[in-house]
């Protein structure tokens, strides 16, 4: 019985899709997460779905890759920890989304691609490292769903996306603008990234819009700059006790045709839901409200994604990262490509 497990673990660490010859047609062996009924959950090896792990993204069309940093947050810590937690806590996570029909792992070839290098004690040289990991992995087109880490982790991201595919358009999901110019004086950290982006010109601003934005502020004014780059902000006042998919269809117009990128921070929702997080604003969107969103991307030319901000030590019940995870598997769904039966 042991020997009969071990092969079935074997098969389901492969690496590259197989290709069987029929006459004159090839049919493709997809990579499958390794079921329940083969493997108790609380065994096998501890990868996005229980995936196969790749060594490198050849033959890919999409990935989850983990990037475990939080010296870029500014109250509670702890983000470094969420990619290993989203991937225990996936192993709930199975192969066909039964609400949109969404067959991805019947669609595109998908792996865990483990974990990017990053440097815990020079913020500036991890982002350099964050940048060179994402340029390796969209370099033959593979789509990278990444999971972190704090939400420093998406400038690097975004350089690395706009080299590929240019200024992207994005729909960021968050309690926060992230659009400060410094904090502490430092330009690069978790509140600043989309600042960032706008300056270096990775994105296309007419088409970037946030939702979920709440909280008290600095000052009246704190969303003046994304407002005079042409961004559409969406507080979360504005979703309460309402469906989001209205306001989707409007934002999927918004993207056009043109390369999208999905950045969401688990401090959009409210606590009650998602309390594991570094800094939590009460009065956020429901769990149901975040599957809308990212169900709504489905159509968009989505080229890159993250998951940010999971802070396992505040929250011992696991919610926080099985949201993650179950988001995440959301994000795959709605990529080009995805079948629907």
């Amino acid at each position: 019985m042991l020997l009969v497990r071990s092969r079935l673990v074997a098969r389901a660490v492969q690496k590259q899709c197989q290709k069987v010859e029929r006459r004159n047609y090839v049919t493709k062996v997809f990579n499958t997460p390794l079921s329940g009924m083969e493997m108790a959950r609380c065994g096998g090896i501890a990868s996005m779905m229980r995936l196969p792990i790749a060594s490198s993204t050849e033959g890919l069309d999409a990935c989850f890759v983990g990037v475990p940093i939080d010296h870029g947050t500014s109250n509670r810590s702890g983000t470094r920890f969420g990619p290993r937690e989203i991937r225990t806590s996936s192993v709930l996570v199975r192969e066909v989304n039964v609400a949109t029909g969404a067959t991805p792992f019947q669609s595109l070839m998908v792996a865990d691609v483990g974990d990017v290098w990053v440097n815990l004690y020079n913020l500036p040289d991890a982002c350099r490292s964050i940048k060179e990991g994402f340029a390796k992995i969209v370099a033959n087109g593979c789509i990278p769903l990444a999971a972190g880490g704090d939400h420093t982790i998406t400038y690097p991201i975004l350089q690395a996306i706009a080299d590929k595919y240019g200024p992207v358009g994005l729909v960021h999901v968050d309690a926060h603008g992230d659009c400060n110019d410094t904090m502490l004086g430092e330009k690069i950290a978790h509140g600043t990234p989309f600042r960032r982006a706008v300056e270096e010109g990775l994105l296309d601003t007419k088409r970037v819009v946030q939702i979920g934005l709440r909280g008290s502020g600095y000052s009246v004014d704190d969303h003046k700059f994304q407002l005079d780059n042409g961004f559409r902000v969406v507080p979360a006042e504005q979703c309460w006790h309402k469906s989001l998919s209205p306001l989707m269809k409007e934002v999927k117009e918004q993207m056009g045709d043109g390369p999208v990128y999905v950045s969401f921070d688990i401090d959009a929702l409210d606590p009650a839901f998602a309390p594991g997080t570094g800094t939590p604003e009460i009065g956020g969107l429901t769990s149901i409200q975040g599957l809308e969103v990212v169900r709504g991307c489905r159509g968009m030319n989505v080229v890159g994604a993250d998951l940010v901000e999971v802070s396992p030590p505040y929250d011992t019940t696991g919610t926080t990262a099985l949201t993650g995870a179950n988001l995440l598997f959301e994000m795959l769904c709605v990529l080009p490509g995805v079948k629907y039966n």
